[in-house]
């Protein structure tokens, strides 16, 4: 017994559990904030990789007002236009690293009548990219992002989910990397699978119902 015996519905959080960002990540930051200098005449300084490592995973308004708080929404606004965009085009041109065993993982669970979900803080256009270049895009039911009116944080996707599948919560889980997923679980009182190859810190998540040290564990955790 695992705590994952009557799971039918799974929530994946994308970078940090499917596809890992962090090869790319800090350029993609560095062109788009030097796009917005070049237009405004701004003096701001570019984030470390570690400080924007340190954010991925939250809401996107997150990011961005804890990145670049000197600056108003609609111009933090369009620094993570630009990021979006340039970040799509190179997952699409092949940059990143979509993680091991993905495709094969994904298909397998997919046969097993599993539904497969997505629960991330990213955008359309990203999740899709990642998952189109991992061949996987077909195999998943639903797609849900923040809409920043009724859904807020991720936790509220899951709650949607459990209300649009009239579904109990411990038929969905969690599956992530960042403390923002165990978050999520926790509010909708659903099981969590903690992806350790991920992007966590040692010690952010407190506590995890399983764990996955590469993509394919699941297969072995999910009957």
């Amino acid at each position: 017994m695992n705590g994952l015996e009557k799971i039918k519905y799974l929530a994946f959080d994308i970078d940090g559990t499917l596809f890992s960002s962090e090869d790319i990540i800090l350029n993609v930051y560095k062109e788009s904030i030097q796009l917005y200098k070049n237009r405004t005449g701004s003096n701001i300084e570019i984030p470390s990789q570690e400080k924007i490592m340190a954010q991925i995973g939250k809401p996107v308004k997150t990011i961005f007002l804890n990145l670049v708080p000197q600056l108003e929404e609609k111009d933090r606004d369009l620094i993570s236009d630009d990021v979006l965009r340039i970040l799509c085009e190179k997952v699409r041109n092949k940059e990143g690293h979509i993680y091991d065993g993905v495709r094969d993982t994904l298909e397998e669970l997919h046969k097993k009548s599993y539904i497969l979900l997505t629960a991330s803080n990213g955008r359309i256009p990203y999740i899709d990219s990642i998952l189109d270049v991992a061949l996987v895009n077909s195999l998943f039911s639903d797609k849900v992002t923040l809409d920043y009116n009724k859904l807020k944080v991720k936790g509220d996707i899951l709650l949607h989910y459990i209300k649009k599948y009239n579904i109990k919560p411990n038929q969905i889980l969690m599956i992530g990397d960042r403390f923002s997923d165990f978050e999520a679980a926790e509010q909708a009182q659903t099981p969590f699978l903690f992806c350790e190859y991920g992007h966590a810190d040692l010690g952010e998540i407190p506590h995890f119902t399983a764990k996955a040290s590469n993509v394919s564990d699941l297969l072995g955790l999910l009957n």
